[in-house]
């Protein structure tokens, strides 16, 4: 039976993030804590002047292979493993000079952050940790007589329970903390096969995994999809740029459909390069509601927003280039709920910024409209999971099958019509003039009442 305090004698710490590593460590030297470390994380401790044992010497084995190897050892999942209760364990423990482990403190490699940045293939093999998730998986099944911390975040919480109950944890707390510590490994392993399964072009592996961490920002929404329903927003390590990418610079927090409605707004401004032109696509229930180029974003605007103008009241609306004076302007005069762009003037955001609960978000960059990242859904029972649409017009494969061939310009709205169209809910049915939608019929049973929608909208 699990004992509810466990008072915490040794603590063995490796951490990739330095960050309040001293501090943690100084709290845990005062209260009397055996610390034992590897590595980098050793020496920064020593270095600050607290006491620490190294891995190695403990175990008798120096680390080998550039750091592959030392914390692989049974004096370190011995000490993590054995269940303190049990007499055969304690049995073994004696016998192979084996010291129990109390708290484990281990932050991974950061494969994810190699992964964001574009490193080569062998420097991401080299930030794949091995000892580190080991041990955190030992730790976590171990729970009843072992605290595992993964999350840097969770420093405070750490030791606020440490205070509370005179140096132990209790058996909630490290339950907690295990629950953390399986999802990491999860997330971590997640993102290393998912990479691998790209870089041998696998589509449909046997086994497929994904994981995220909570965004520091949005995390836990307030509600979901309805008011009845639980929701959160959680990143990968897609560095696809985008609105869980973004950097919000003003207003409320985002809600659920906030969220898949500037997606979706984003995504679909993308299909147009600002080195052509400018373009603004303002959505509505994921769906877009007017969406229009032109030379300035202010122009692309109103065209966009003479679409349909009731719909545009509260929408999301996306912008291909930097946001000017002009274009808040004119946007700010209707109730909005975001604008996301991909950078913003200083005399742009003085202008949002008087209407405070408006969501301005920065992404830094256009998503690449022909790259084939991949979406997921869940269905009962499982998950469906695709290629993004990449799909693009071959020029070559266009084929005039009407009795008059379409003009110069009537050909060019064609290209925009199958653009936005590819963002529309199916059946889909867009009509563009002079570079801006005039109707959009989405999401009907049928084509003909989509058509009927659009041309009543026109």
């Amino acid at each position: 039976m699990a004992t509810d305090i466990v008072k915490i004698g040794r603590a063995l710490i490796s951490v990739s993030d330095k960050a309040g590593l001293v501090e943690l460590a100084g709290a845990l030297g005062q209260r009397g804590v055996e610390l034992l470390s590897t590595g980098g994380t050793a020496a920064a401790l020593g270095n600050a002047g607290l006491t620490v044992i190294d891995v190695a010497q403990m175990t008798g084995f120096p680390e080998m292979m550039d750091g592959r190897v030392k914390t692989l050892h049974p004096r370190v999942h011995g000490g993590l493993l054995a269940i303190r209760s049990e007499p055969a364990h304690q049995a073994a423990m004696i016998a192979n000079d084996i010291t129990p482990i109390d708290l484990l403190i281990v932050n991974l490699y950061p494969f994810e952050a190699t992964l964001k940045r574009g490193a080569s293939f062998e420097e991401k093999i080299e930030n794949i940790d091995i000892g580190g998730p080991a041990m955190i998986r030992g730790a976590a099944k171990n729970h009843d007589d072992v605290v595992v911390i993964v999350d840097v975040a969770d420093y405070p919480a750490l030791l606020d329970e440490l205070a509370r109950n005179e140096g132990a944890t209790s058996l909630a707390f490290r339950r907690r903390m295990a629950q953390k510590a399986y999802a990491r490994t999860a997330a971590y392993d997640a993102a290393i096969s998912n990479w691998l399964a790209d870089e041998i072009h696998e589509t449909a592996p046997k086994w497929r995994a994904f994981g995220g961490v909570l965004h520091e920002s949005f995390g836990a929404l307030r509600y979901g999809e309805n008011p009845h329903q639980s929701a959160a927003l959680y990143l990968t390590a897609d560095t696809r740029p985008g609105v869980a990418t973004a950097r919000q610079v003003q207003g409320k927090e985002l809600s659920y459909n906030n969220i898949n409605d500037t997606d979706a707004a984003y995504e679909l401004v993308a299909e147009f390069d600002p080195a052509e032109s400018a373009a603004v696509a303002i959505i509505k229930h994921a769906n877009p509601c007017g969406v229009a180029i032109g030379a300035t974003l202010l122009d692309a605007y109103e065209k966009a927003f003479a679409c349909d103008p009731v719909s545009a009241f509260g929408g999301v609306v996306a912008l291909n280039r930097r946001l000017d004076a002009a274009a808040a302007r004119k946007i700010v005069e209707i109730f909005t709920e975001v604008i996301i762009a991909p950078e913003a003037d200083d005399e742009a955001l003085a202008i949002v910024a008087a209407k405070k609960n408006l969501r301005l978000m920065i992404a830094g960059a256009l998503p690449d409209p022909r790259a084939g990242t991949l979406t997921v859904r869940s269905v009962a029972g499982g998950l469906l999971v695709q290629d993004r649409d990449s799909g693009a017009l071959d020029e070559a494969t266009l084929k005039v099958v009407t009795k008059r061939a379409p003009t110069v310009s009537e050909m060019a709205d064609l290209r925009m019509a199958w653009r936005v169209a590819k963002h529309v809910k199916s059946n889909a049915i867009v009509y563009v003039k002079d570079g801006a939608t005039a109707g959009v019929g989405a999401g009907q049973m049928s084509r003909v009442d989509s058509a009927r929608v659009a041309a009543r909208k026109a």
